[in-house]
């Protein structure tokens, strides 16, 4: 894989922690992790808008979506719970163990999506480096979280 990609991958994991505690502040000042992820979102939105103009991407016709399945439409209720979610915890918990149970989070999904093929996706075995790797995270993620405490 072209060390471009991982960097980058590397740089927007990176913006995840940081997305949570800004939005974690901008939430203690306006009334809480669901009006912070609603604004976050909506600047994302804007964000997102002006950078397809900016790129001369054509505005998605009603045509091209008619024939999307279901869960096709779901990933914007994926993003409301992430935004919520970690708005809310990171407080609580602190960035790096919020970080190291998403990712148990993360990890444990993708496993069984990939398990089972679920939205499209080509099956991929089930195998003893799967299971170990996902074990490890967990053990990872449960030393994170034994030293923090409780701030509830």
């Amino acid at each position: 894989m072209h060390v471009v990609f991982l960097l980058f991958a590397i740089f927007a994991g990176s913006m995840m922690p940081l997305q949570a505690v800004v939005n974690a502040r901008l939430g203690r000042a306006i009334g809480g992790p669901i009006w912070a992820a609603a604004l976050s979102a909506l600047i994302l939105t804007a964000i997102l808008i002006v950078v397809a103009l900016l790129a001369n991407k054509p505005w998605p016709r009603p045509a091209q979506m008619g024939g999307l399945p279901w869960w096709a439409w779901i990933g914007g209720i994926c993003g409301a719970i992430i935004l919520s979610a970690t708005a809310a915890v990171v407080p609580r918990i602190g960035a790096a163990s919020m970080m190291a149970l998403i990712m148990v989070g993360q990890v444990v999904a993708a496993i069984a999506l990939d398990r089972l093929g679920w939205f499209g996706l080509p099956l991929q075995p089930l195998n003893t480096q799967r299971v170990l790797a996902a074990l490890f995270l967990i053990s990872g993620a449960v030393l994170m979280g034994l030293s923090v405490e409780n701030r509830s």
